[in-house]
């Protein structure tokens, strides 16, 4: 089969130092890990979950050959401590999974290697060796104007892309005061504190945000993750990300 070369933009505002400072993003060709556990503050078994996820932080591999996310869900909140970081977007993606069959059921904690059920983490928690799986580059630059992003993948399928940015927050922490985890103060990183999906638009695979923006100084966003999926399979093709820090405060 001929390669193709898919080109994905997208155009997010952004308040960036007059200086002109443009902070880049890529993968390998070969496909990066994206880690994705779906938590909540109001279940009792997912401060364990919540702390391994933490330990990641200072992992040389981060952002090299895996990408983590956590998702707050929302279903939960009725047992007497509405998570103030959870949102039914969050809820809905692991539904899908579930939805096609990429997991036996709903659950928190509830980890996700490359969109498959990590269901191995409970009884042994340590990462596998990246895929070596050629799934293209992924490649992404923030400047004053735009986000712009970049996948380029061979022999890849016609079908419609997709094209996630999420904001990760750290060092995150929140005392409980009711529910399950009453009296207790959690802490948290990677979570996800703004998440935009971009659906194909045009031919030519190009997506624009205008007058939008992702809020990169927002309180405890220090980190951003970028992913692509086939639309409507919330399973992710290539991922990369990184430190904010040099310009979330602008």
């Amino acid at each position: 089969m001929k390669p193709q070369v898919l080109l994905v933009t997208l155009f997010v505002t952004l308040a960036l130092p007059a200086y002109g400072q443009t902070l880049t993003f890529s993968s390998p060709q070969t496909q990066t890990t994206l880690i994705e556990l779906f938590t909540s503050e109001g279940c009792s078994s997912c401060p364990p979950a919540d702390r391994w996820m933490s330990e990641l932080k200072n992992d040389t591999r981060l952002w090299k050959e895996f990408i983590p996310l956590t998702f707050h869900v929302d279903y939960w909140n009725y047992l007497g401590w509405p998570d103030p970081f959870s949102e039914p977007a969050h809820s809905h993606r692991q539904r899908e999974y579930a939805r096609h069959g990429y997991a036996r059921s709903v659950y928190t904690p509830g980890f996700f290697i490359n969109g498959r059920e990590w269901s191995a983490w409970f009884r042994k928690p340590v990462l596998s060796k990246p895929s070596a799986q050629n799934t293209g580059m992924l490649s992404v630059n923030i400047d004053q104007q735009a986000l712009t992003a970049n996948y380029q993948a061979r022999d890849f399928p016609v079908e419609p892309l997709q094209l996630h940015v999420a904001v990760l927050g750290f060092d995150i922490h929140t005392n409980v005061t009711k529910g399950e985890n009453r009296g207790k103060i959690l802490s948290h990183d990677f979570v996800v504190l703004a998440w935009h999906s971009l659906a194909d638009q045009n031919a030519d695979r190009q997506w624009q945000m205008d007058r939008k923006t992702l809020d990169l100084s927002r309180t405890h966003a220090r980190a951003i993750a970028v992913w692509v999926t086939v639309a409507k399979d919330p399973t992710p093709l290539q991922a990369t990300g990184g430190w904010i820090d040099s310009i979330s405060q602008y």
